[in-house]
């Protein structure tokens, strides 16, 4: 194995990179990001199977997204919560945990988590745990906010211990984190944002054409609305029975950059052009709300996107498939998940069930790991998803190809959760989840459970009534219920949930017991 000390002084041998005054973006920038990315590759092999190993994982929860279309999620700025489930880390006794937030966490939901780490006190994990804030709620990435405050990043170098290897765990990884990266001097576990291309809309769909999977008939690198008329007036005369069309943003994400369009009405023979250009503003649904029709076309000009079928049928799953490449170029298949999807024309994310239909897990894992290679062989690294939609027809279910991800997303944290609880993994072959000691779990996660009544209910108040109604964790029985997004409740009335079971129709009871628990109050 790697000598860890070896690494930690060929770090402290060469200049570091806080020396440096470089500008962000700027050519000395890039080198040294990726001079830290390639000696991640011998931390990797170093730290990584060693749980007694000295290590700092700075976690930096950024949803480095357009903040325009990120707005309309309510209660956003606690979405950073989400990977709060990453403090069960603390399990390996040597490992230190950094975790950055816009505004603080309640020490009462650090409690919540801490207390389920298997065979640590709460006072040692607390002793390895560094909980950091901005303090600051405004409509800006977390990222940037760190970067406007030098003082803030030179508590999260004093934070990280001598002798420690460290490396940031983002949400996603934009020029934003890679500045941050530099600065601190520690690499990024996490792609790379010269590729993060390979996860719009448009360069999905070239890739998925490069690996031979299936994907709806539609058009990327589409640029303006006159483009955009071209192609759905082109979709619907390849195909004359087309009902409706998809409308993408290339840097959309949970659905908020997506629009439907009807081709209810269109004339059958000529014109189809200009129908569809007086029919664009007024018919077109969007997603997002709060946004008119201006405000898409806009946006839409400016991150460019695609044009493509609406996929039909009567029976219609959405599942994913969760991927992660490591510094070592190895290609793991981590999960897959049903996902529940909503709004008008089901292009919103709500939820998710895990693991995907065992009808046709193995088949969407075949698929995405046929994605991955080809993502590794362009260098991509960490942890991403891969959407389908998948059509149940008389001999079998059809799949397409719809998007990728590459970033951490809403089924990362669920799973995440599962893991640290139950120490398992997911059998690729088989579709199915075990525990370390070979019982099969699947769980049930949401965002997105939203009640009026709940607003006004603190921390504590959602504690209280947890406690008193049983609705927990079971590490005995492995089995229950685990909450998120808590910081939300009392201002915007919603919470995440992840209900886990040993069978699909016992992670919906957990779910329906808790849901009828908090209505009542």
């Amino acid at each position: 194995m790697p000598d860890p000390g070896k690494f930690q002084q060929q770090r402290a041998s060469k200049k570091s990179a806080r020396d440096y005054s470089f500008s962000p973006g700027s050519m000395e920038e890039i080198e040294q990001f990726k001079l830290q990315q390639a000696n991640f590759r011998g931390q990797y092999e170093a730290v990584f199977p060693d749980h007694g190993a000295p290590k700092t994982i700075v976690i930096i929860p950024s949803l480095t997204l357009d903040q325009q279309i990120l707005s309309k999620i309510k209660g956003h700025v606690y979405y950073e919560e989400r990977m709060l489930c990453m403090l069960l880390l603390l399990r390996m006794p040597h490992t230190h945990v950094i975790y950055l937030t816009s505004v603080p966490v309640d020490p009462i939901i650090v409690d919540y988590y801490l207390h389920l780490l298997p065979g640590i006190t709460g006072y040692h994990a607390r002793q390895r745990l560094t909980l950091l804030s901005c303090y600051d709620s405004e409509a800006l990435s977390l990222t940037q906010k760190i970067l406007q405050r030098p003082r803030l990043i030179e508590r999260i170098r004093r934070s990280i211990p001598h002798g420690h290897l460290a490396h940031l765990a983002c949400f996603n990884v934009t020029p934003y984190e890679r500045t941050l990266s530099v600065k601190l001097g520690i690499p990024i576990y996490g792609c790379d944002p010269d590729l993060y291309g390979w996860g719009t809309k448009s360069r999905s769909r070239q890739l998925f054409r490069d690996c031979e999977i299936p994907l709806p008939e539609g058009f990327e690198d589409v640029r303006d609305q006159e483009e955009m008329v071209e192609a759905l007036a082109e979709l619907k005369r390849r195909n004359p029975l087309l009902e409706k069309a998809v409308i993408k943003m290339n840097d959309g994400f949970s659905g908020e950059g997506n629009a439907v369009f009807s081709y209810l009405g269109a004339p059958i023979e000529t014109g189809m052009r200009n129908w569809i250009r007086k029919q664009l503003p007024g018919t077109l649904k969007i997603v997002a709300s709060d946004m008119d029709y201006e405000q898409f076309i806009g946006k839409f000009e400016q991150m460019q996107g695609i044009v493509e079928e609406y996929i039909e049928g009567s029976n219609k799953q959405s599942p994913s498939v969760q991927c992660r490449i490591t510094p070592l170029g190895r290609v793991d298949v981590i999960s897959t998940h049903d996902q529940v999807l909503g709004g008008e024309s089901d292009q919103v994310f709500l939820g998710a069930y895990f693991p995907a239909s065992q009808e046709y897990g193995s088949e969407i894992s075949a698929m995405g790991r046929r994605i991955s290679e080809e993502l590794r062989d362009k260098g991509v690294l960490g942890r991403f998803s891969i959407d389908f939609l998948s059509v149940k027809e008389p001999f079998g279910w059809k799949h397409y190809a719809i998007e990728i991800n590459l970033r951490k997303g809403g089924t990362t944290h669920p799973y995440l959760m599962l893991q640290f609880l139950t120490d398992g993994e997911y059998n690729e072959q088989n579709g199915v989840y075990y525990t370390a000691n070979g019982q099969p779990r699947y769980y049930y996660a949401t965002d997105n459970l939203y009640s009026e009544r709940y607003h006004g209910l603190t921390p504590i108040d959602l504690l209280e009534v947890a406690i008193s109604n049983g609705l927990h964790f079971d590490a005995t029985l492995q089995e229950g219920v685990m909450f998120h997004l808590i910081g939300a409740l009392s201002q915007f009335g919603k919470l995440g949930l992840v209900c886990i079971g040993d069978n699909v129709e016992k992670t919906k009871n957990i779910y329906r017991n808790t849901v009828d628990v908090l209505n009542k109050l």
